[in-house]
């Protein structure tokens, strides 16, 4: 995996997050972990290059991280083009992160592929980059829909007294950084800009490695939304000021119920926002429902190495021998959720039976 120069931008000034590169058969991945200050695209010629570069948020982002992985999966057939090396590669895929039910969801996909094309003797490779660009253009309509479905649950919203247009509150990044399209959280808000609605975003930093201020806020500018960061502990007091219409975020997987994995530090958000009467909304694809699990205890939490947290991007903050708890996620139950903003529409005060007729067995 070598770094290299960035392909053209979109037509929305952000650079792709992921792609296959067709000419030399390799993935080619923004390496987020250099973001905001540099833009440095990776080159992954093996499984093992995008396993390391999921696993270590290079490529981060449900949607995203199974983007990813579904042409990971082609790079199998770089390494011996055999249906059993397809299938190792899926499983190792699938060892990356635990809790973004998007990587196994794009996974499930390619191993279907790989059946199809083995029963109908077609060519492996050329059937699973077909299927990965397919998820790839799915998650850009999905996307989309999340955009619209959102501007226009958004504009239901009356504003803050003290502010002119409408002023949002997110937390960690849930943009076109974390998608293969607009994003999540950040869909509508590009959506509402779009129609020439007058948009604030308020961007958590998101500890402890600081996806909001390193990632929303870069997104957000390149962009021309305006954009103002904060630190996690200061949302409260920002929540009570009155100057938040909203607060929207995105979500890795959700469960049958309605409760929603996201970054850490988003629970607290929920809460203030009961507390202080605000719309709390979780804006995410139909493919992060995992209806396998009833609820959110149920969802797998991955705990993340001590050294972020200690260590982050300086010297060590935490004493030697000092035990860490860094979980990546928390749960935030259904019953602080208004509504969920999905691609098949909206799903106001969700709960088990919501979430069934909205998502039914898609």
């Amino acid at each position: 995996m070598t770094d290299a120069k960035p392909p053209q931008p979109l037509a929305s000034r952000l650079p792709r997050v992921v792609d296959w590169d067709s000419n030399q058969r390799r993935v080619v991945i923004l390496d987020q972990t250099r973001l905001p200050n540099e833009v440095v695209f990776l080159h992954c010629d093996s499984v093992a290059d995008v396993w390391q570069a999921i696993k270590r948020l290079s490529v981060r982002g449900a949607p995203a991280i199974g983007v990813a992985a579904a042409y990971g999966v082609c790079l199998a057939t770089r390494e011996e083009p055999s249906v059993g090396r397809c299938y190792e590669a899926i499983d190792r895929l699938a060892t990356s992160r635990p809790t973004a039910v998007n990587l196994f969801w794009a996974l499930q996909r390619m191993r279907d592929a790989v059946d199809r094309a083995t029963a109908a003797g077609e060519p492996l490779l050329a059937s699973l980059i077909e299927e990965a660009r397919s998820i790839h253009h799915q998650d850009r309509e999905l996307c989309a829909a999340i955009g619209r479905y959102g501007a226009d649950r958004l504009l239901d919203l009356p504003p803050a007294a003290d502010t002119a247009g409408l002023t949002l509150l997110t937390h960690c990044n849930a943009g076109a950084l974390a998608t293969a399209g607009n994003g999540t959280a950040l869909s509508p808000i590009y959506e509402l800009a779009g129609r020439g609605v007058a948009v604030r975003v308020f961007a958590d930093e998101t500890r402890p490695l600081l996806q909001g201020s390193r990632l929303t806020a870069w997104e957000l500018q390149q962009m021309n939304i305006p954009v103002t960061v904060l630190t996690d502990s200061m949302a409260g007091s920002l929540i009570r000021s009155g100057k938040i219409d909203a607060v929207i975020v995105g979500a890795d997987r959700i469960s049958a119920a309605g409760d929603a994995a996201n970054k850490i530090g988003t629970y607290p958000l929920a809460v203030l926002a009961r507390y202080h009467q605000i719309p709390f909304f979780v804006a995410a694809p139909h493919s992060t429902f995992d209806l396998s699990l009833a609820n959110g205890d149920d969802i797998p939490i991955e705990h993340r190495d001590s050294d972020e947290l200690s260590q982050g991007f300086t010297e060590s903050t935490v004493p030697g021998g000092c035990s860490v708890y860094n979980p990546a996620f928390d749960v935030t139950p259904a019953e602080l959720i208004t509504a969920i903003i999905t691609d098949l529409g909206v799903i106001d005060n969700p709960d088990a039976e919501k979430v069934l007729n909205s998502i039914g067995t898609r």
